[in-house]
């Protein structure tokens, strides 16, 4: 399994090169695209994991990246950590209602040009698991209001429920 999505997120070898990172995994459920992103991170890179749910995941994954679980609902509760150099939400976005308002407030934890990872489900139509899907070119159109002009889509995959599942790398520069 962790090898499907570190195929999907393959794109991101190429900006989590040289020193140390700090990013936060959104949604992390039981960790499995936090240790496809540790493969990607340099060696003493930190994970800041979070679900609503609490989860067992182990304290280091991939090339020595430490892992820290903060039992947490990101959406409507204060987030505990700040200079954050990305972060990703793989299969969360989804659950959100007001990304707009998400955004701003992911903004503030992060150093000044952030990059988010995003895995999503290329559909619009809302069913009980997703209740508010984003397509690709949604997800373009929100960050690009926000100044975003790097919005990239770095791996693609079909997913095991039906469609097609989508990756992309966002930042600013």
């Amino acid at each position: 399994m962790i090898e499907k999505y570190s195929r999907l997120l393959k794109g991101m070898s190429e900006i989590t090169k040289g020193h140390p990172l700090c990013w936060a995994d959104l949604g992390c459920g039981s960790g499995v695209f936090t240790e496809a992103l540790a493969g990607f991170l340099p060696e003493g890179s930190y994970i800041k994991a979070v679900d609503k749910v609490e989860q067992q995941l182990p304290k280091i994954m991939g090339n020595s990246v430490n892992i820290n679980f903060e039992k947490l609902d990101f959406e409507k509760e204060s987030l505990s950590f700040e200079n954050l150099d990305g972060i990703m939400m793989a299969n969360s976005l989804h659950f959100i209602n007001d990304k707009r308002s998400l955004i701003m407030k992911l903004e503030q934890c992060c150093k000044q040009n952030p990059t988010f990872l995003i895995v999503e489900y290329e559909h619009s139509i809302p069913n009980p698991w997703e209740p508010y899907p984003i397509t690709f070119q949604k997800l373009k159109n929100i960050f690009a209001d926000y100044n975003y002009h790097h919005i990239e889509k770095i791996g693609e995959l079909k997913s095991n429920y039906g469609g097609m599942m989508y990756a992309c790398r966002i930042s600013k520069f």
